[in-house]
């Protein structure tokens, strides 16, 4: 990545006077977070009539500010032409359905060919933002709505909104069991003691609370929505194997495929030909960075989903006569 650099100027109001620079920066620039621009202080890039200041230092009013803006370009990835299944996009935020298959950033095992480089190619702006705009992720197999920061502005309010979780995030799980109602798991996460890859419910693992309610039951699989109140790694996927209710297709988490006895030959198949986890991210609703309304979008589960739960449905009929 490299940096690009603008500045920014303003003069300090007289009715901020003998609040502390810091506190002074963060009224006059909202669209950008308090812990960034008390780095820029820190680094001499914000001064005061020219000259560097603390962030505690308690301003006058009528002082001239100064701040060198730096941020980092992500050139890094490159911008493909990927299809993209726009939910809703404007000057502040794009709202995405990303299918599963697709992985967010490139890695070492992924360089290209992720969301990162399809947002890219849709909008080269976003190479201004931090992380390309995207603030929360999806895990590769994981289908559904994902919201990406388009301003400055929009990346400082989505990343306190998720930090102080008022981001609602809601998802469709098919688990192994017949369960019969809803729960909490409050388990706290972190990464398994012998597979760096996997995460783990830890003791000293980072907090991690998942709400989750039965919306529709089969013969040995149900439907669940779960809602999350934090946002931890592989969190839904380890909390309902954590209760003994694993996803359906979570080879990494939910051990081997287990058919339900006397299954046809229509769910053996979409058991079988279901390949990655069964989760989906339905819904999404936060605070518009621009407008300060609610925005709420919904996505319906993907088509071989849809078709997993038609062949569930139809065993469960054909066992219920």
């Amino acid at each position: 990545m490299t940096p690009t650099q603008s500045m920014l100027n303003a003069t300090i109001p007289p009715e901020l006077a003998g609040r502390r620079f810091d506190q002074a920066l963060a009224e006059l620039f909202p669209d950008y977070s308090r812990s960034r621009l008390t780095a820029w202080i820190k680094a001499g890039a914000a001064r005061l009539d020219g000259a560097v200041a603390a962030p505690r230092q308690a301003v006058l009013g009528g002082e001239q500010v100064e701040i060198a803006v730096v941020i980092e370009r992500e050139i890094g990835a490159q911008a493909e032409a990927i299809e993209l299944d726009i939910v809703h996009a404007d000057a502040d935020v794009i709202v995405v359905n990303k299918p599963a298959g697709l992985v967010v950033h490139p890695g070492a095992g992924n360089p290209a060919g992720t969301l990162q480089n399809a947002l890219l190619h849709f909008d080269a702006a976003l190479a201004a933002i931090p992380r390309g705009g995207i603030v929360h992720r999806l895990d590769k197999d994981t289908s559904g709505l994902m919201v990406v920061a388009r301003s400055m502005r929009a990346h400082t309010s989505l990343v306190e909104q998720l930090g102080e979780r008022d981001v609602h995030r809601q998802y469709l799980a098919i688990v192994y069991g017949a369960m019969v109602a809803g729960g909490r798991v409050d388990a706290p996460l972190g990464r398994h003691p012998r597979d760096r890859l996997k995460q783990a419910v830890r003791e000293d693992g980072r907090e991690a609370v998942t709400h989750y309610r039965v919306r529709e039951r089969f013969r040995s699989t149900t439907l669940v929505e779960c809602r999350l109140e934090t946002g931890r790694t592989h969190q839904i996927r380890v909390h309902m194997a954590h209760v003994r209710h694993p996803l359906l297709g979570d080879s990494q988490y939910g051990g081997l495929l287990k058919l339900p006895k006397g299954a046809g030959e229509a769910l053996v198949a979409a058991m079988r030909g279901f390949k990655r986890q069964a989760l989906h991210a339905e819904k999404l609703e936060f605070r518009h960075p621009g407008t300060g309304k609610l925005a709420s979008f919904e996505a319906a589960p993907p088509a071989d989903m849809q078709a997993l739960l038609a062949a569930l449905r139809e065993d469960s009929r054909e066992h219920a006569s």
